[in-house]
């Protein structure tokens, strides 16, 4: 069976495109980036004076595809100046070695880097139609490529702008990588139809994104599958965006019953879904889906782009009016490329065989299958789409499927289902019970581009496998919790103090704090057997009671090991480290330094986070503050009153604006001091308006400002080594603080290695004393590097109290341990001063709750 679909006119459009951007667009916007908005004209220039520099022999170009205005100048000036383009992910230096050391080429634009022009003529034989190389998929390592021409770049892209019906006017938003061909696509499409492009890295779950999605006036939003389930998770749907003109989805099968939805949702909120269907073998697109035609056939490709073909080779399946889907058109790529040598092939292939099966029904397609999605278990041939999409219709929307030699495997979100689906893939397959395994996991791993990761899958199921072999047992996780919904609200309302929660709230919303996150997330951990779900403090209570209910039941029996939030473990540990130095007990001092960073950490991650203007930054950032400034006051108070230790300069914390040149009492608060006056002029600097502004655009760049004017605060007033007296003063330690608040912003690989670099350079000499910089330069280097750490179970929990309630042992200790470590009992003046933080902070709770609630004041 053949079904044809061709636009009139679309062929001739496509032969006069064949270069991108194109400059008689003039002073139209292409690009905006960073603020700065880039006109056709403007950026054909840079392009040009890009492919200038690299001299004009033609070349094998290797391209790092990040979402940033060099990299995609880089990447233009490569395809549009006769050089053929090599994209590859950016951040991921094994796979760009892979790709270096199988093609060498010639030359090799690192985002960030100068461009290393590594020979002035090519090592290589291009054919002349070669114009683009990129990986078949989202693995890392694999030398194969497809090879793509000039023209079946342009024919896609004017196909694409066709059915789009983009015009000048419309703006897309980088949502996508462009190392990905979907996110190239978007990009190719509306640079052809002379509308502009919003590069951005943010995911669509930072609110950074859409504040810069509204700025912009973005219109199109692209996403695969998993990006609809970020959508969903994040609140899309309430969002008011009135540019917004239309969402395209492809990258994957969107389930039937999200396809109705998310285009029923589009027509009340003025904007179409888009369906659509390709692969990287095609340049990108090969069928599109008519808005109106969505939820009348929700499961539908719909059908071939303009100039392109779709037919059915239904020699391949038994099954009446099924075959293998096959296109062709003008943007079927020239072949693949395995080797070097392959760059000089002629093009090989005309047209594509997409291994997917499908079927039409009233002119539309629809994928019902991968050919080679098929296990062979017993003996017996299982059609795996067919058992997974079942499962997705009736059981869990999520649910994936694989098969070894020896059994299918069923992989979903939520163990209340596994019962039931066990017995449905046990009669849709007709294998025996023992051989269908049901396992639940916290997260289905998906690629780089979002699609379902059915290699990882696959692993796992040889892994449990493994597992059985020596001594395990088949059937995965069974059953779910009992006894209702998980109160994760309660939970809230406890710890936190606000019985007006909403389900809307989140933790960062109800003016959580460091000390009030660590015993939340100990608590909820109850409710989360395989771990909290990643940013839980940013997500509604809404959608932690949902996800805890599809959370598998916790084992009968106590977990041996639990997963702790790294910051809390260094949280306990440097504050165990500070106590047992002043007890004498060891020498590891550096922890109050630690403290410090992980404060900074802290502050990016809730007060920074908190969604609304400069106001409700500053309400949120006060409530802090008085959180930490009112039970500490009560405390050095009622010593001051009791024992005279300190004096009102103390109790205030303004210990430092007269004469403390000599250590004595007064100076053994320091670190609060200092804490609560970098705290105030960091919340200052973040809530003037056009700050505001900045750090939001930038975050990562404006805590990197942040941390250049503490290290030359620094520098100015002690170089590089502190003296004793100095390391302990507000100006000299500031840089702790923003070290801790760039990590919590270094949100890439490259950015964390340098803010890496930056901690070692910073510290190494502070002291003048190794084993106190290592302490505090290992904790940092833990805390970015290491989201979470394995504990045992006791030793958990025993981190979780006395890390929330480190500030309080600080505090009370200097009136604990002095008698006991006189009489020679370090130990018990240790446990003491821990013991009687502990109670402080059990007792100044109810303090600690008014406090916040009563500067964030009612909604």
């Amino acid at each position: 069976m053949t079904v044809t679909s061709t636009t009139p006119g679309a062929r001739e459009k496509q032969a006069t495109t064949a270069v991108l951007p194109h400059a008689h667009f003039g002073d139209a916007a292409a690009v905006v980036a960073d603020g700065e908005v880039l006109s056709h004209a403007e950026l054909a220039r840079r392009v040009a004076d890009r492919a200038h520099a690299w001299g004009p022999a033609r070349r094998l170009v290797l391209v790092e595809g990040a979402n940033d205005l060099d990299s995609l100048v880089a990447y233009l000036a490569a395809l549009q100046h006769g050089h053929v383009a090599l994209v590859v992910p950016d951040a991921r230096p094994a796979q760009r070695d892979a790709v270096v050391a199988a093609y060498d080429p010639d030359i090799v634009c690192v985002h960030g880097e100068h461009d290393d022009v590594r020979r002035s003529d090519s090592a290589h034989e291009l054919h002349p139609e070669l114009a683009l190389l990129l990986s078949t998929s989202g693995t890392t390592g694999s030398p194969k490529l497809v090879r793509l021409s000039r023209d079946n770049v342009a024919a896609n892209a004017a196909a694409i702008a066709d059915y789009l019906a983009l015009t000048p006017a419309d703006r897309a938003i980088t949502s996508l990588p462009l190392h990905y061909c979907y996110g190239l696509s978007v990009l190719h499409s509306h640079l052809v139809a002379g509308a502009s492009v919003v590069l951005t890295g943010l995911s669509v779950v930072d609110e950074c994104f859409w504040d810069l999605f509204r700025r912009a006036g973005a219109t199109t939003l692209a996403g695969v599958p998993h990006t609809f389930d970020l959508l969903a998770a994040s609140g899309f749907e309430e969002r008011e965006l009135p540019t917004l003109r239309q969402v395209t989805q492809a990258g994957g099968r969107l389930d039937p019953d999200a396809v109705r939805r998310w285009s029923r949702s589009g027509r009340t909120r003025g904007w179409d879904l888009v369906v659509m269907y390709g692969a990287t073998e095609a340049t990108a697109r090969m069928a599109w889906l008519a808005p109106d035609l969505a939820e009348d056939h929700p499961g539908s490709i719909g059908v071939a782009i303009p100039g392109g073909e779709l037919r059915l080779d239904e020699s391949v399946d038994e099954r009446p009016g099924v075959g293998e889907l096959v296109y062709s058109g003008p943007n079927v790529m020239l072949g693949y490329a395995e080797s070097r040598g392959d760059l000089a092939l002629p093009r090989v292939t005309t047209e594509l065989r997409t291994g997917d099966l499908a079927r039409c029904v009233d002119g539309l397609f629809e994928v019902v299958g991968r050919r080679n999605r098929y296990g062979k278990v017993f003996g017996l041939r299982i059609d795996l789409d067919a058992v997974e999409q079942t499962l997705r219709a009736t059981v869990d929307r999520r649910a994936r499927v694989v098969a070894t030699e020896r059994m299918v495997h069923v992989f979903l979100t939520s163990g209340r289902a596994s019962s039931a689906a066990r017995s449905l893939a046990t009669s849709h397959s007709g294998l025996p019970a023992h051989a269908v395994r049901v396992t639940v996991v916290p997260e289905l791993p998906v690629t780089s581009t979002g699609k379902p990761d059915y290699a990882a899958l696959g692993a796992l199921a040889d892994l449990a496998e493994r597992s059985d072999d020596h001594g395990g047992h088949h059937g995965g996780h069974h059953g779910g919790h009992q006894g209702g919904a998980h109160p994760v609200r309660a939970e809230v309302v406890h710890v936190l103090g606000r019985p007006d929660a909403r389900s809307s709230d989140s933790f960062v919303d109800l003016g959580g704090d460091s000390l009030s996150y660590v015993e939340l997330a100990t608590r909820l951990a109850d409710h989360f057997p395989e771990g909290l779900p990643a940013g839980w403090h940013t997500r509604s209570i809404g959608e932690l009671e949902e996800l805890a209910a599809r959370a598998p039941a916790a084992e009968s029996r106590p977990r041996q090991w639990v997963r702790v939030d790294t910051t809390v473990a260094l949280r306990a540990l440097a504050i165990l480290f500070v106590v047992a130095s002043h007890v004498d007990l060891v020498a590891l001092e550096g922890g109050a330094h630690l403290l410090l960073a992980l404060a900074g950490f802290n502050f990016a991650r809730f007060q920074l986070s908190a969604a609304g203007g400069p106001r409700r930054r500053l309400r949120h950032g006060l409530s802090g503050l008085a959180q930490l400034v009112v039970p500490s006051v009560i405390w050095v108070g009622g010593v001051a009153l009791l024992l005279g230790t300190y004096d009102l300069t103390t109790t205030l914390f303004v210990r430092e604006l007269v004469d403390g040149s000599e250590w004595d009492d007064q100076w053994q608060l320091w670190f609060l001091e200092s804490l609560v006056w970098i705290t105030a002029a960091a919340l200052v600097a973040t809530c003037v308006p056009a700050l505001h502004r900045l750090e939001r655009r930038t975050p990562f760049g404006f805590a990197l400002g942040v941390l250049a004017v503490t290290a030359v605060a620094r520098f100015a007033d002690v170089g590089l080594r502190a003296g004793p007296t100095e390391r302990y003063t507000t100006l000299v330690v500031a840089f702790f603080f923003a070290l801790g608040w760039a990590g919590a912003r270094a949100d890439t690989g490259r950015r964390r290695v340098l803010v890496s670099v930056l901690a070692a350079l910073l510290t190494i000499g502070f002291f003048g004393q190794p084993h106190r910089e290592a302490i505090v330069l290992g904790g940092f280097l833990l805390m970015l590097w290491l989201p979470r750490v394995a504990l045992p179970a006791p030793l958990a929990r025993a981190a979780g109290v006395l890390a929330g309630a480190s500030l309080y042992v600080y505090l009370t200790h200097w009136q604990v341990y002095p008698a006991l470590e006189d009489a020679g009992h370090q130990w018990l003046a240790l446990v003491a001063s821990l013991t009687v933080g502990i109670a402080y902070a059990h007792v100044v709770r109810p303090v600690h709750q008014a406090v916040g609630r009563a500067v964030l004041g009612s909604r």
